[in-house]
């Protein structure tokens, strides 16, 4: 992997060149709700040592709510008018590596059985250049679900901050070598001490250990265990929507009038009531507890047995919105801990 040097001051530049090249740059936003576009290069926030946002990035790549095409009646006939492709060139500064390991995730299922031109044309108009994470908490567990504070998956330039108040980069991929190869002026050579700096963010100890995790839950569909972790669960959904890897949605007609209307696709969550009932009024998951096997199962068992990917980065901003205090990753520990 190729290595180079920028300083703080050329980021900054950097980042203000590709605003002039029509680019949308979107950092954490500063009050930490989510991620926000900047203006100009010095609003890029690197401060990955803050708690981290609320929300990730996922909707730049997976919209709450896009349509899928427009409808129009006529007396005879119904017109279908698809929606224009999403093709504006989007960066994402300093994401930590459970934000940057989304896309590549998601990405799999949506190219599964189905290539979903929203999402390809999202991702594939957006460049993410990742940054070490120097935050940790109790409820971050990135290195029990295969990432580290100092991962580069998912990256296509990863920034290591020096002490010199520069960087060290990491060229990952194609989109980040090209943006290297366009601004030679501003990345120089590289200078030791990525390595050093990356050691003393370790991240936090590992609190389970996937493999057993999905061997029980493949054994275990019936566990009592699944009824006892449904009655904390209030399904209110809110793990699914500040995940950065949940991609449940719902198609919905929805009319602006009786002649015209677009057909939609909403954000959904498998932990709501209505998620799996059907027309007939049955509901294979008729209580929380199934509802939340549903979960755990799909992130930890159903997706890596299908894509080889856990359905989770560990960021653990589910834990920190759950007014209840369901934690997932204590919860993966336990099952650990049964297998």
């Amino acid at each position: 992997m190729e290595e180079k040097h920028i300083t703080g001051e050329h980021l900054t530049a950097f980042a203000s060149g590709l605003l002039e090249k029509g680019y949308i740059l979107i950092s954490e936003a500063p009050d930490g709700t989510g991620f926000t576009a900047v203006k100009d290069g010095a609003s890029v926030n690197m401060n990955t040592a803050a708690r981290p946002t609320k929300a990730s990035f996922k909707q730049q790549v997976f919209p709450k709510t896009e349509p899928v095409f427009h409808f129009h009646k006529t007396v005879d006939d119904v017109l279908l008018f698809d929606p224009l492709p999403h093709t504006q060139k989007t960066v994402v500064f300093g994401a930590r590596p459970c934000d940057a390991k989304s896309i590549s995730i998601m990405r799999k299922v949506f190219n599964w059985d189905y290539k979903d031109e929203f999402f390809n044309a999202r991702a594939d108009n957006t460049v993410v250049i990742g940054t070490l994470c120097k935050y940790s908490d109790e409820t971050c567990f990135c290195t029990s679900v295969g990432l580290s504070p100092s991962s580069t998956d998912g990256s296509d330039l990863f920034l290591v901050p020096l002490d010199d108040g520069g960087y060290a980069v990491k060229v990952v991929t194609e989109k980040g070598q090209q943006f290297v190869s366009e601004n030679p002026a501003l990345f120089g050579e590289a200078k030791a001490g990525a390595d050093a700096v990356a050691a003393t963010h370790p991240g936090p100890a590992q609190k389970f250990d996937a493999a057993q995790v999905r061997t029980w839950i493949s054994q275990n569909f019936d566990h009592p265990h699944w009824a006892e972790l449904g009655q904390t669960c209030l399904g209110c959904a809110q793990c699914a929507f500040s995940c950065p890897v949940c991609h449940c949605f719902d198609i919905v007609d929805e009319p602006d009038s009786f002649l015209e209307g677009r057909r939609m696709k909403n954000w959904d969550a498998c932990q709501g009531g209505m998620f799996t009932k059907h027309a007939s009024g049955h509901n294979p998951r008729d209580d929380q507890g199934k509802r939340y096997r549903q979960r755990v199962s799909h992130k930890f068992s159903y997706y890596p047995e299908r894509f080889g990917e856990i359905l989770c980065t560990g960021c653990g901003r589910c834990t920190r919105g759950c007014v209840v205090g369901v934690d997932i990753g204590e919860i993966a520990a336990g099952i650990a801990g049964l297998a």
